[in-house]
């Protein structure tokens, strides 16, 4: 079954006339933007000779007001673009919106409808205080994510008028706009019928010159939405093979290599700890490798290490059915590093990469793995298996032993590993170990500049006493000492994977928290996987492309 990618047409800029610029404008703005190459207002060039009743009908805007929540009197202060469209509408949006009450506060949207014959709907909507920035408390850029909370909830306000070609302002940030615009807009709706579906709008720049910020903002936004879909879809139909499959599809067409490995190969590495939470489901494990060169061959790559779950029954260890039900997205970690591969391919970083994904699913089978068993990974360490829902663990520990054949510029693990992530931090973040200060700085400011946002947990040898040190029979524990009740399983899991961590600098994202989202705490996400947190991770690989130059 091919994994059919939902994305958004790029068109390319043209150039507005001075006719029309000097008429959308003024003669100042005209004789500033005319012969500007950016894409922007250019979608007002040309008037179309057709029946006015017929030409326009599925057209929107999506404007900008700022608001002073602090003042009930404040009648709102349109965005310089907003104001550029209200003296060509002749000021008709500013009576409009008067007449609509109070103005829109952050996120509410005012929908106004034939203003002018070029566009049917007009999206207002709240961008809450002006000059909004880096917020040190809260380590978020609050300017940018109430772009994309706006750009999303007026996009989404006309998708739901089956509008199909959406103009959207920057905002003052191209980037974001085209972040929460796309993210917005999206749903995955793969295996309903098409008369039920709903129609996903085209999205284009409106009067602004950062079309490449646009076009950036809409290639991280696609990869998340890549993520969200393998996410979504179900385990019958996301197995490791078809996972695989997608992978190949998708990558291939973006020029990263694909290379698919089956059991006799992870035999052959002597992978026991892969092959161990494989062995009780009738889907066969696959062990993908990704390669992308982005400069000459021989440079050092990054390596991205993504959890490839499938589906997470918990084994033998049986997980109750609640937390089953979602355990469809417990192959979120490799489903970010395939998505961030594309993007990387993209954006055409000059960076290496090398992706290994393991793929498998965790069922209680006649050949499953059991509570007690002892295996050893590919390094010659013994585990001791404590409970069979570990398996993620096991996974990474092989892969990450893996990581050193390539000589790694760096190691980033991304996985959907404990409930503790869900407990301690909720939607709000994901978790962060790493033993080097400056990738946590890199990840900390990747995420801020995208919205989502990643938490630092000690990487302290206390725990690693607790899994890996003075155990008679074994090397390695899944739990270690002092287990019942689970008490900082999450720092049990990085001191896990850091005894099969290669020399080097290395980074474990723990994303269990941010797996799902329920449509309320990220706006611009609707119900259902969340894909996160692919923008940053993406985000973060760039920001090593700029540190290196």
């Amino acid at each position: 079954m091919a994994l059919r990618f939902i994305g958004f047409v790029l068109k390319s800029p043209c150039v507005l006339s001075r006719t029309v610029l000097r008429k959308y404008s003024g003669d100042s703005a005209g004789k500033s933007l005319a012969g500007s190459s950016a894409g922007v207002g250019c979608h007002k060039a040309a008037k179309v000779e057709e029946d006015p009743c017929k030409s326009h009908l599925s057209t929107g805007l999506v404007l900008g007001l700022y608001t002073n929540p602090d003042d009930p009197l404040d009648p709102g202060k349109l965005t310089p673009t907003g104001e550029r469209y209200n003296k060509y509408v002749c000021n008709r949006l500013v009576e409009l919106l008067r007449y609509a009450g109070p103005p829109p506060k952050k996120g509410v949207v005012r929908i106004f409808y034939n203003i002018e014959n070029e566009i049917s709907s007009v999206a207002v909507v709240g961008l809450g205080r002006e000059c909004q920035g880096y917020d040190v408390f809260e380590q978020m850029d609050e300017g940018k994510e109430a772009i994309r909370i706006a750009a999303a909830a007026g996009c989404r306000a006309l998708q739901e008028l089956r509008v199909t070609k959406i103009f959207v302002e920057s905002f003052g940030h191209a980037e974001s706009s085209a972040e929460g615009s796309a993210l917005g807009v999206w749903l995955y709706q793969e295996k309903k019928k098409k008369e039920y579906q709903v129609l996903i709008p085209q999205l284009e720049l409106w009067d602004d010159c950062d079309w490449t910020g646009w076009q950036i903002g809409l290639q991280k936004a696609a990869a998340q939405n890549l993520a969200r879909q393998l996410m979504d879809t179900s385990a019958n139909y996301m197995t490791p093979t078809s996972f695989a499959q997608n992978a190949v599809e998708v990558l291939c067409k973006a020029g990263v290599n694909v290379e698919v490995k089956v059991r006799g190969w992870a035999e052959t590495q002597k992978m026991f700890a892969f092959l161990a939470v494989a062995q009780g489901s009738c889907e066969p494990p696959i062990f993908l490798e990704l390669s992308y060169y982005g400069v000459a061959r021989d440079e050092r790559p990054v390596v991205l290490i993504g959890k490839g779950i499938t589906y997470n029954s918990g084994g033998l260890c049986l997980k109750s059915c609640p937390k089953q039900e979602k355990m469809r997205g417990d192959m979120g970690g490799a489903a970010c590093v395939v998505a961030a591969c594309r993007a990387v391919a993209g954006l055409q970083l000059p960076l290496n990469i090398r992706a290994l994904i393991p793929l498998c699913e965790n069922m209680p089978g006649c050949a499953a793995m059991r509570p007690g068993d002892i295996v050893k990974a590919m390094n010659g360490k013994s585990i001791k298996i404590e409970s069979t829902d570990t398996g993620g663990r096991l996974c990474l520990a092989d892969a990450l032993v893996y990581a050193q054949n390539f000589w790694p510029r760096l190691i980033v693990d991304v996985g959907t590993m404990t409930s503790d992530m869900k407990k301690s931090l909720g939607k709000a973040a994901s978790g962060v170990f790493s033993n080097s200060e400056a990738l946590w700085e890199y990840m900390l400011a990747a995420s801020m500049h995208t919205g989502d946002r990643v938490w630092r947990f000690p990487l302290w040898e206390h725990f690693s006493h607790l899994v890996a040190r003075h155990h008679p029979s074994v090397d390695v524990k899944t739990y270690g000492r002092g287990f019942k009740p689970r008490d900082g399983e999450a720092c049990r899991v990085a001191a896990f994977l850091n005894e099969f961590v290669p020399c080097g600098d290395w980074l474990h994202m723990d994303t269990h928290g941010v797996m799902y989202s329920n449509g309320y705490d990220y706006p611009y996400l609707r119900e259902g996987m969340s894909g996160r947190p692919t923008r940053t991770l993406v985000e973060f690989l760039s920001q090593l492309v700029c540190n290196r130059e």
